[in-house]
């Protein structure tokens, strides 16, 4: 990911989704600047803009970092004042108790969000992965999450006043290799421990075949991202 990353024409509209709603709603809730801690954005995008309102940023990633972060155990610093995950706690095996290590690195009073790909993202990928294996289809994506599964997770880390929503990014593509080769450069692919093979020949040209029919009449395929967005405050 990060060898593709380094192309200057390499998609980043999914993380720059997120950090654009994170900023929006920071502006609405106008929390003092303080402490924060930003993981998942290779970018860097919304630590320099926090640290533009004065914010301290900490920034880590559970791949591209020096030392990978480990979200399934407990942060190696705590007393943050604001908390941000971005497009990485859909792929953890341990979703609640990523959330609760989560809430245990903020200080009292302090706000966590964290925006993740949803449940109902890539609905015509999946579509096209069973066309292309319509007997035995391999299991080459993971499961995903909904708004309802996620005020639940919320409440069961310990968030004061959650709130949970989602939107949807659409974004249109011109080949099936086109989208594949973006989701790849955007750490969305191969998040299963075992993966599926690869696609052979017949397979690759029905899964060709189910892309052009589902396409608009120009030729390119709508796929829609849904993007769901999680945060709480710790009270105490």
């Amino acid at each position: 990911m990060a060898a593709l990353q380094a192309r200057t024409d390499a998609p980043r509209y999914l993380i720059g989704e997120m950090v654009e709603d994170v900023l929006e709603r920071l502006a609405f809730l106008r929390i003092e600047p303080g402490r924060a801690l930003v993981v998942g954005d290779w970018t860097g995008d919304l630590g320099r803009a926090l640290a533009g309102q004065g914010f301290a940023v900490t920034a880590t990633d559970p791949v591209l970092a020096e030392v990978p972060l480990q979200e399934e155990q407990p942060y190696p610093e705590g007393g943050f004042d604001l908390a941000v995950s971005l497009c990485t706690l859909d792929t953890v095996n341990d979703l609640p108790g990523a959330l609760v290590h989560l809430r245990a690195t903020l200080a009292p009073g302090g706000l966590m969000i964290a925006c993740f790909p949803a449940a109902g993202s890539l609905a015509k990928l999946r579509r096209i992965m069973l066309a292309a294996e319509p007997e035995r289809p391999a299991a080459r994506m993971h499961p995903m999450v909904d708004t309802r599964a996620g005020a639940e997770l919320l409440q069961r880390a310990g968030f004061a006043d959650p709130v949970v929503d989602s939107h949807a990014l659409d974004v249109r593509f011109s080949t099936l290799l086109g989208l594949v080769a973006d989701l790849r450069a955007q750490g969305l692919s191969a998040a299963l421990a075992d993966r599926a093979p690869m696609l052979g020949r017949p397979a690759l040209a029905r899964a060709q075949a189910e892309f052009v029919a589902l396409a608009d009449p120009d030729g390119k395929l709508a796929e829609r991202f849904e993007i769901l967005t999680l945060s709480g405050w710790r009270k105490s």
